[in-house]
C-alpha cells in the first residue's frame, strides 16, 4: 500500500512537471519567436515596407479598420506577445514560414484564408485590432 502511494505521488509529480514544462516552454518559445521576428523586421526595414504596403492597399486598410472600434477586453488577447503565444499554439513552424513567404510575395488572400481557417472570429478580430494599433502608432 505504501509503495502504491509513493508511485502515485511520483506519477503525479511527473505529470505536474510535464504540464508546467508545456506551459512555460510554449511561453518561452513564443517570446523568442516574437523577439526574433521583431528584430528581423526592424533591422531589415521590412516593417516600414509592410506598413507602407498596407497604407497603399484599400482592401487591407478596410480589413484592418474593422479592429478600430473593438472593445479589447472581450477579445482573447490584447497584446502582440499574447497574440504570438496564441499563434504559436495554432500554427506550426512550417505554416508560419508559408505565411511569411505569402506576405513577402503579396498573396493577401492566401494569408487571410489560412488565418480564418485556423482562428476563431474573435481571434481574427483581435489580430485586426492589434494591426490597427500598430499601424496607427
Amino acid at each position: 500500500m505504501r509503495l502504491i502511494k509513493v508511485l502515485l505521488g511520483i506519477v503525479g509529480f511527473v505529470v505536474l512537471l510535464g504540464i508546467a514544462g508545456l506551459y512555460f516552454g510554449t511561453q518561452f518559445v513564443s517570446d523568442k519567436v516574437m523577439e526574433e521576428v521583431s528584430a528581423q523586421l526592424e533591422n531589415s526595414g521590412e516593417l516600414d515596407k509592410l506598413k507602407e504596403q498596407v497604407k497603399n492597399d484599400p482592401q487591407l486598410q478596410a480589413f484592418i479598420a474593422e479592429g478600430a472600434n473593438v472593445n479589447s477586453e472581450s477579445l482573447p488577447f490584447q497584446t502582440k506577445e499574447e497574440a504570438v503565444r496564441e499563434l504559436a499554439t495554432k500554427f506550426n513552424v512550417s505554416e508560419l514560414k508559408e505565411i511569411q513567404s505569402d506576405l513577402q510575395s503579396g498573396n493577401k488572400q492566401e494569408i487571410l484564408n489560412k488565418l480564418e481557417g485556423k482562428l476563431t472570429e474573435e481571434e481574427v478580430l483581435a489580430l485586426k485590432m492589434l494591426a490597427y494599433k500598430e499601424l496607427n502608432q
